[in-house]
């Protein structure tokens, strides 16, 4: 059953002026490190990140994070304020792109595997299909669907405490495979349809629609 905030959470700040009182004021390093363009550290960056999170909301400012990733440099920086993702082919939701249309406002948070600080980036989009640029993106003889194009607003990197708390590159912190959530079986519960039909389907994506 749906609860309002005051209902579940009986104490609650309402105001920047009680944050900051909680939280604090950043210091001069996180104040000055906010750039507006993509510098030659920030396209290197993205050169070697193999995925990406891009956050998006509708004109409602109803949320969606979704994940992007392929090889090294899936993201191509087009100049110091530009750079466009490529839309492979997914669960055609399009969610991310639903709102894109209605609303340009994105985030992307950029990882690189092993490295804990993170680079963000913000800026608008928008839904892009230059033949030329989509040719660039071009994996195994096939050229993306679409691209997202972004203009870079602001991009900055983000501190490792995140990482370094969850151990997330730490194998020895990493569950046991067989402890962890089935994907199949998740799926199999919420869509109503039998699990063996659901680890085809998934197998038959994964192997066959990457691209």
């Amino acid at each position: 059953m749906e609860m309002g905030s005051n209902q579940r959470f009986s104490q609650t700040i309402e105001s920047e002026e009680e944050l900051r009182t909680i939280v604090g004021s950043p210091s001069k390093l996180v104040e000055n490190k906010v750039i507006t363009y993509l510098d030659t550290h920030c396209s290197n960056f993205i050169s070697k990140s193999s995925f990406l999170v891009i956050s998006t909301a509708d004109d409602a400012g109803c949320c969606d994070a979704s994940p992007r990733g392929d090889k090294p440099g899936f993201v191509l920086v087009l100049d110091e304020k530009h750079l466009i993702i490529p839309e492979r082919p997914g669960n055609r939701r399009i969610d991310s792109m639903r709102n894109i249309l209605s609303n340009p406002r994105v985030g992307l948070l950029f990882i690189i595997p092993g490295m804990e600080e993170t680079l963000r980036v913000n800026g608008k989009a928008t839904l892009v299909k230059d033949e030329e640029l989509l040719e660039k993106m071009k994996v195994n003889e096939r050229k993306p669907l679409l691209g997202i194009g972004v203009k870079v607003d602001e991009c900055f990197i983000h501190c490792a405490k995140a990482f370094k708390r969850s151990n997330l590159w730490e194998p020895d912190s990493w569950p046991d495979k067989e402890t962890l959530p089935s994907a199949s079986k998740i799926l199999s519960a919420h869509s109503k349809i039998s699990n063996q039909k659901v680890v085809d389907i998934l197998e038959e994506s994964y192997t066959k629609r990457l691209y």
